[in-house]
């Protein structure tokens, strides 16, 4: 088995930190009217009390997903 890599690695801390499973948080980005990483980035610290790592690499995580690659 290899390691997760990215984005991804860091999903399991933060569903053990904010109670909540990954697919919570994506589903709040893709409903966000915010599209750009780094607006989305600072909603999800100041309305949601993620931290800055968390935040980014939920962002991108999504935003990759959506795009397909």
């Amino acid at each position: 088995m290899t390691a997760t890599k990215g984005p991804a690695s860091y999903f399991p801390s933060i569903e053990k930190k904010y109670g909540q499973p990954v697919s919570h948080w994506q589903e709040l980005i893709r409903s966000s009217p915010l599209s750009k990483h780094m607006a989305l980035v600072a909603w999800l610290k100041a309305e949601h009390g993620l931290g800055h790592g968390h935040a980014n690499a939920l962002v991108a995580h999504t935003l990759t997903e959506d795009r397909g690659a």
